[in-house]
């Protein structure tokens, strides 16, 4: 066993960091926003100069804003667990106010929770991020699971509250995903090479490289502006799911969607195998 459990609660120092237009523009398409889908060209996610249209910026960028890295990571706190064993297995964003398409914030990285499974380790970091004039911007927890660090005893944690699907979904939008999603998805900062290198993905038991989780997660929530939020990201309050199976660049996602008010429930699959789970959009 070499996680800490001692790390709970470690937190890092406020770092400020910046994106621009550009990064916006990535990110969407990144998440396949401007393909041919019935969501139409999406010009307010990928374009700044179009006549008419002002730029927006999809809720589910901030996965990738405001993560501290290396030494400066609260990971660094866990002690030596192997990284290689370790699993993301969900993922949690709220929104307190819309992301702007560019800005300056200032965050911090957290250990939130540790807890252990016996088998494993669950980990979740949280980041916190505010604006320039310091009101809270958005909150990312992302839950890890490392492989054969548990058993020290400790508490295992609350167990998830996975209330049955009721029928059949309300609605099923369709996500194609490009045969260079990952290629494309990597230049917001996830180099894996799980991701683009061949050689390296066969090593970790795949026939070719994977998508990013977060793309997939990202995907969903974009399928989920339009269809719950009417594409207004003011609406979009907060989304989490679980990560259940990988997605291969080209497959298509199918997004199954439960209508609430308020509160809508949603499963992504490719054909009959769920990819993303226990989905919930918290919206208005």
């Amino acid at each position: 066993m070499a996680i800490n459990p001692d790390a709970l609660g470690f937190e890092t120092a406020e770092a400020q960091s910046s994106w621009t237009s550009t990064d916006s523009l990535l990110y969407a398409l990144g998440v396949g926003a401007g393909a041919a889908d019935p969501t139409g060209a999406e010009l307010e996610f990928t374009t700044e100069n179009s006549h008419g249209v002002e730029q927006l910026a999809l809720p589910t960028m901030c996965v990738v804003l405001g993560t501290a890295s290396g030494a400066e990571s609260p990971l660094a706190s866990l002690g030596s667990p192997n990284y290689a064993l370790m699993l993301h297995g969900g993922q949690q964003v709220i929104l307190h106010k819309p992301l702007p398409v560019a800005a300056t914030i200032t965050a911090t990285s957290k250990i939130a929770e540790i807890w252990d499974k016996g088998k494993a380790a669950v980990v979740v970091m949280e980041i916190n991020a505010t604006d320039a004039s310091g009101d809270p911007l958005f909150t990312n927890r992302a839950t890890l699971f490392f492989r054969g660090e548990g058993g020290w005893g400790g508490d295992s944690g609350p167990k998830a509250d996975t209330t049955p699907l009721d029928g059949p979904a309300d609605h099923i939008v369709s996500l194609p995903t490009r045969t260079d999603q990952a290629l494309l998805y990597r230049l917001n900062g996830d180099r894996n090479p799980l991701h683009s290198d061949p050689t390296f993905a066969a090593g970790a038991g795949f026939d070719k490289p994977i998508l990013h989780g977060l793309c997939t997660y990202g995907m969903s929530g974009r399928g989920l502006l339009h269809a719950v939020c009417d594409g207004d990201p003011a609406r979009f309050k907060a989304m989490e799911g679980r990560f259940k199976s990988p997605v291969v660049p080209g497959e298509q996602l199918d997004l199954h969607i439960w209508s609430g008010a308020g509160s809508t429930r949603f499963r992504t699959l490719v054909g009959d195998r769920v990819v993303l789970d226990d989905g919930v959009l918290i919206h208005s």
